[in-house]
């Protein structure tokens, strides 16, 4: 399921980056005491009470202004608005109510979405201060004193705006639906592959870099299968992504993998890997996603007999960090090979939700420890008492062990790769977590 997005927005210098690096626990957002600091969105997950949003830093918006990063910022904040669930407004008390207040207020309440008003800077502990009460004027509800430097009030504020989000409503699809996310850089021909599969022409197709601004869902259910394929816009470089529009369709395909069972990695035949190949597969193998590789265009490349073998051979030393993926060229223009990724991705899909039961688990790791000995430090060896596997999407194993620190990355690849040997899981990353004995 996808998180519900929160947008942090106000006029220029009210604290909203700080207010936004407190929410998350890290410094995201570059703060500094000069409006127009923040001039594109930032996005990172907040949790909070076991539940997770997807927490939008935004410029300052002046109405009015005809600057021109002012009037991007604007555009950018009303971007951001538009694809939130719920709005945090956040204003200044030493400067009381102004005039651009307002106006976000207003332009606030026209969008109708649920707004939570947020006073910065109440640094004082103690009587609710006077100047709060003018805060009513906006026409927002009750005004929540925070103070962003120090974290005061932070928690009432999360409360009252996951109060309005509903975390309990279902994704649209059933469960026995497979959620592809097509996912690569602009103009590999994703958006061709999912017409291609929907056998329509669901989604404008242009040469043109950027045409899909959106996740767009195209959903199959025939004797293939049931299946949800999420378009998205391209993923460039961050330094490539100049347009406002853009950068919110980042966003949304990031939030398309958040919400899928497997990826997809298109990417073109004739350019070969890239840099930033490596960082939207590195996101989905982050996120815990199934993954296969679909190298696109090949009806366009030159080929003779081996081809296929040594271009895979290159792709595999390319993709080392996520050794598990498996490869499949096709043409979305000509349909070759296309019918296949219906069987890889169910295949995918079903070992990223593998079970394992402990009893086999604990067998292959008797017989892995007997072929090669656990490592020792200054005469103390790392004992691994048993394993069990505590959770799917992505198979995830706990260790039980005597020492935590003795457990060596090399080793840890070792038995990574007897499992994969015995069980398969092939298209999935996996997770270890290594718990020391007395460990809650």
């Amino acid at each position: 399921m996808a998180k519900p997005i929160i947008a942090v927005v106000g006029r220029p210098n009210v604290g909203k980056s700080t207010l936004f690096n407190k929410l998350v626990g890290s410094r995201v957002s570059i703060v500094e005491d000069t409006p127009g600091v923040t001039r594109d969105r930032i996005y990172a997950s907040c949790e909070w009470q076991n539940k997770e949003v997807m927490l939008v830093d935004t410029g300052g918006i002046e109405p009015y202004s005809t600057d021109v990063i002012f009037s991007q910022m604007r555009r950018q904040a009303e971007l951001a608005i538009e694809s939130a669930d719920v709005i945090i407004l956040v204003t200044d008390i030493r400067s009381g109510v102004t005039a651009s207040d307002a106006d976000v207020a207003n332009m606030l309440l026209k969008s109708g979405k649920p707004v939570v008003l947020a006073v910065n800077k109440c640094d004082n502990v103690g009587a609710t201060p006077v100047e709060l009460y003018e805060f009513y004027n906006l026409g927002l509800g009750d005004p929540i004193p925070v103070s962003a430097a120090h974290g005061h009030g932070t928690g009432d504020l999360l409360d009252a705006a996951f109060e309005l989000i509903d975390f309990d409503h279902a994704e649209d699809y059933d469960e026995e639906y497979i959620k592809v996310a097509v996912i690569g850089k602009p103009n590999v021909g994703k958006s061709s592959l999912v017409n291609r599969i929907a056998g329509e022409e669901r989604v404008i197709v242009s040469n043109i870099a950027g045409t899909t601004r959106d996740a767009t869902d195209t959903v199959i259910d025939d004797e293939r299968g049931k299946f949800v394929f999420i378009d998205t816009a391209g993923i460039r470089r961050k330094n490539k992504v100049e347009e406002a529009i853009e950068r919110y369709s980042v966003l949304r395909a990031y939030m398309a993998v958040d919400r899928s069972d497997v990826c997809v990695i298109v990417i073109d035949a004739l350019e070969g890997f890239t840099e930033q190949d490596s960082k939207i597969a590195g996101y989905a193998h982050e996120q815990g996603k199934g993954c296969i590789v679909a190298v696109n265009k090949w009806d366009a490349v030159e080929k003779d007999g081996k081809t296929m073998a040594e271009y895979q051979k290159k792709l595999e030393q390319d993709f080392s960090f996520m050794s598990y993926v498996s490869f499949l060229f096709i043409s979305a223009k000509t349909g070759q090979r296309v019918d296949k990724l219906f069987e890889q991705i169910k295949f995918v899909a079903e070992q990223n939700a593998m079970r394992i039961s402990t009893g086999r688990l604990n067998d292959v790791l008797a017989h892995a420890t007997a072929r090669v000995q656990p490592p020792s430090d200054k005469g103390k060896r790392l004992r691994i008492y048993y394993m069990t596997q505590a959770s799917t999407k992505p198979p995830t194993f706990v260790f039980f062990v005597n020492k935590a620190e003795l457990f060596h990355f090399s080793y840890q690849r070792y038995l990574e790769n007897q499992i994969r040997e015995t069980f398969g899981l092939q298209g999935t990353p996996v997770r270890f977590v290594i718990r020391e004995r007395g460990d809650k």
